[in-house]
């Protein structure tokens, strides 16, 4: 054989054997030739054998079920193992072919089954035909379910989520599928069902804001206005999980499959008679059904309810919160104000269900009238005193007294303090009473002023003597002189020449009985005196001097 015919029998040759012997780490066919010690042996054909333990031909939560004879698929590992054997795995062959299976799953839509058979940190582990997955916790169901002992060791449908041969990580959820088949479900039935329509169903749970009903495989809302035309505050108030219960379809959601649900629908609605009934200016019982910061609610018929604003609760309490003047289920007295059918809105009054007590007081003490009371408040400007009918009248500081400052009388006041005053003027439509506490005396600067006139010469007395004049007593009026008022010659503008009791003669200057004051000038005297003596005795004396016109003037007063 030459050389050339040499080589080419040893490459057919090393051909063959690659075609007739399998390659390592690839899944070959055998045929189970025994079974013993909890092993089955497999020939794998190219006379060699090997063996694989029997549980692992076993599924999650299922018995071995094998017989001597059977073809089955392994994983080769190695051509010879130290015993001389193949190095044989089920296992893998089954993870192999289960990762093939997995992509072309993924690849058409990644709906897979498989079983759940244990449980790990987190979630589960899922049996893939061979490949083991993670089956969170969130995607064993649509709720949380507190025993998964029944889901586990049965075959199931699952989605893959996530699928990494390279990393041998799959994730999977129960819950997408059974989404997806009530989805179904759902849009089958709601298909069947038109607004209007009258249902049964069972409350399957409730909220603060409604009850969900099962229709029979779908549910549908029953918000908690829709529930009654009364109020109700809670759900839980009129029924329980469990009840059955006959609600009308009020809407269908086609694209969203969402159905809302109504119970008072079934009933007559009571506003249809309320303008009848309860025509604006009436008045009517009613029950306290909710309080808040705003008024409280009052209940006027089964279904009807107004609103009393909190600025129509009370004639005479203002700025307090409706707590403290109503209470929860408290049978009150109401007079309808105002209907708004569109809005279906009452707005109801509790102060005009009563007297008004401005117009009441108006009415019994009209201004002039003297009144008696208690000092509640005292502020800057004056004092704030109860009347009847729970009101309040003012006395300003300038009504306290006539001979002091406002701001000087209101020291002698202490709330509490029992009082009389005149009432002075009554204003119902602002509210307000005002009252005079020194309408009760007499004003004696009044009546000393109405005694003299400006320009008139007056007898003072003196009672105070300062630097910058003195002061003296008009006829009973309190009034100063200063310096330069106490006489026309410089010279004679000395305070210290008077003395407390002396007699002076001056001329009243002003008299402002606004600020009660009465000013009076002896300065103003002597040159008023000049004056007239100039007028009577200056034509017959040409070239005298002023004193003796003054004389000649006093001569003949003599």
């Amino acid at each position: 054989m030459t050389n050339t015919s040499m080589e080419e029998f040893e490459q057919l040759l090393e051909e063959s054997f690659e075609l007739v012997t399998p390659k390592e780490g690839s899944v070959v066919k055998g045929k189970i030739v025994a079974i013993e010690a909890g092993h089955a042996i497999i020939d794998i054909g190219y006379k060699m054998e090997g063996r694989i333990e029997l549980r692992e031909f076993a599924s999650p939560g299922q018995n071995v079920e094998l017989e001597v004879g059977d073809d089955v698929e392994v994983y080769l590992e190695r051509v010879e193992s130290v015993r001389g054997e193949a190095m044989l795995s089920r296992e893998k062959a089954r993870r192999e072919e289960a990762w093939d299976v997995l992509e072309r799953a993924m690849e058409a839509g990644g709906r897979v089954d498989g079983v759940m058979f244990g449980r790990v940190k987190g979630g589960f582990t899922v049996d893939l035909g061979g490949a083991i997955a993670f089956l969170p916790g969130s995607q064993v169901d649509v709720r949380p379910i507190r025993d998964a002992a029944p889901l586990m060791n049965i075959s199931q449908p699952f989605q893959i989520l996530k699928l990494d041969r390279r990393r041998g990580n799959i994730v999977v959820s129960r819950r997408a599928i059974l989404e997806e088949s009530r989805a179904e479900q759902r849009a089958e039935i709601v298909g069947n069902l038109e607004e209007g329509n009258v249902v049964d169903g069972m409350v399957k749970n409730i909220t603060e804001y409604g009850a969900f009903i099962d229709l029979g495989g779908v549910d549908g809302l029953l918000h908690v206005t829709d529930i009654s035309w009364k109020r109700v505050n809670h759900p839980s108030e009129v029924f329980a999980v469990g009840d059955t219960v006959k609600c009308q379809i009020v809407k269908i959601n086609k694209e969203t499959n969402r159905i809302s649900l109504g119970m008072k629908q079934l009933e007559e609605d009571p506003w249809a008679a309320v303008a009848a009934t309860f025509a604006v200016g009436t008045k009517h019982a009613g029950k306290i059904t909710n309080i808040t910061d705003y008024g409280a609610f009052v209940e006027l018929s089964s279904g009807v309810e107004g609103l009393v604003h909190v600025s129509e609760m009370s004639w005479n309490k203002k700025n307090i919160h409706p707590g403290k003047i109503v209470a929860q289920d408290q049978e009150v007295e109401v007079m309808v104000l105002e209907i708004d059918m569109e809005k279906r809105r009452i707005s109801l009054g509790l102060k005009q269900a009563n007297e008004n007590p401005w117009i009441a007081f108006a009415a019994n003490f009209p201004a002039g009238t003297e009144v008696e009371g208690e000092v509640r408040n005292i502020t800057e400007f004056g004092l704030f005193v109860g009347l009847d009918g729970d009101i309040d009248g003012m006395v300003h500081l300038s009504d306290l007294s006539f001979d002091e400052r406002g701001e000087d009388a209101i020291q002698a006041y202490t709330k509490g303090d029992k009082v009389k005053a005149v009432v002075t003027d009554v204003d119902v439509e602002k509210e307000r009473i005002s009252l005079s506490i020194k309408a009760l005396g007499q004003d004696s600067f009044a009546e000393a002023a109405d005694g003299i006139k400006r320009g008139e010469i007056v007898t003072c007395i003196v009672t105070e003597v300062n630097d910058g004049g003195i002061e003296v007593d008009v006829n009973g009026m309190k009034s100063f002189i200063r310096r330069s008022d106490l006489s026309r010659d410089r010279a004679e503008q000395r305070p210290e020449r008077f003395n407390v009791g002396d007699k002076v003669d001056a001329r009243v200057t002003n008299i402002e009985k606004g600020s009660r004051r009465v000013t009076v000038s002896i300065k103003a005297k002597e040159i008023a005196e000049e004056k007239d003596a100039i007028e009577q005795y200056g034509s017959t004396t040409s070239g005298a001097s002023l004193g003796d016109i003054l004389g000649a003037a006093l001569k003949d007063q003599e």
